[in-house]
């Protein structure tokens, strides 16, 4: 099987990300935020690199970008703060080698603490339920797979778009519902270096407003069940930084509502009623 990695990024040169990253296979790499849309092929010893760069913004269109252009067996997605070890490659295909019913396998990535939101313990299918605790970084999918269905990351969401993020919990969740057979491997593939977020700029109203669009699209009728979990699960820590519970709650439930039909204003985060 051949393989590449797909990495999303922000301003960055494909040769020295290469470097940066640890990338040791073929890889197509995007850099948005540039002054003009621009495409280029090079070779880095025997890795072949795919390199483009667009004025455009959104981590969802970068995603879709890169896999259009993806041509092996197997993909990795990948952001620009991830370094992978050195037999990442061998791996991941590893995983598809010994499981050939896995259209897609969701590996381990280390993080810092606050970040972690995920880590397999085990082999086991990825469900509707679980999948939203999952970044794209984890996910490595069978191309032909992906392709057939016909799943492509919303525009919707995620850096630089319209709600701060989840585009990576309704791929996988779109892929689910195409009939992708998805799996959690154990195995550890890189590590995240710490950098500033690209959308979470603190607890406000649009935070939770934001939460709860997404958790409509995610568990429709079961949106608010999970939106009460998931504030349970994290009110220690909106809490200790000012926000108050009841508001966490009146927001999330307010974007659970609106899904997208009504657009709310915002000013620095704070919800503009009226």
């Amino acid at each position: 099987m051949t393989f590449e990695i797909l990495v999303s990024s922000v301003q960055k040169d494909a040769r020295e990300l290469v470097s940066q990253m640890n990338i040791s296979s073929d890889a197509v790499i995007m850099s948005q935020g540039e002054k003009e849309d621009s495409s280029e092929v090079f070779m880095l010893g025997e890795k072949r690199i795919t390199s483009l760069k667009s004025a455009s913004k959104g981590v969802g269109l970068s995603r879709n970008a890169v896999f259009e252009h993806a041509a092996a067996d197997v993909v990795l997605f990948a952001d620009e703060d991830i370094v992978y070890e050195n037999d990442y490659e061998a791996k991941v295909l590893k995983e598809f080698y010994d499981h050939q019913d896995a259209d897609m396998i969701l590996f381990n990535v280390k993080v810092c603490d606050e970040r972690k939101t995920y880590w397999n313990t085990k082999y086991a299918p990825v469900k509707w339920y679980n999948c939203g605790r999952y970044p794209a970084y984890a996910i490595a999918a069978r191309n032909g797979a992906l392709k057939i269905s016909g799943v492509k990351f919303s525009l919707l969401f995620g850096g630089g778009a319209k709600y701060s993020n989840g585009e990576d919990s309704l791929f996988l969740n779109d892929c689910l519902k195409a009939g992708m057979k998805i799996y959690a491997s154990p195995v550890v593939i890189g590590e995240e270096i710490p950098r500033p977020s690209t959308w979470f700029f603190g607890y406000n109203d649009k935070y939770f407003y934001d939460r709860g669009v997404l958790y409509h699209f995610l568990y429709g009728r079961y949106a608010k069940l999970f939106g009460l979990r998931w504030l349970l699960k994290t009110k220690r820590e909106f809490t200790a930084d000012g926000y108050k519970y009841d508001d966490a709650k009146k927001m999330l439930f307010l974007g659970v509502s609106d899904h997208d039909t009504i657009d709310r204003t915002f000013v620095d985060g704070k919800f503009q009623a009226g």
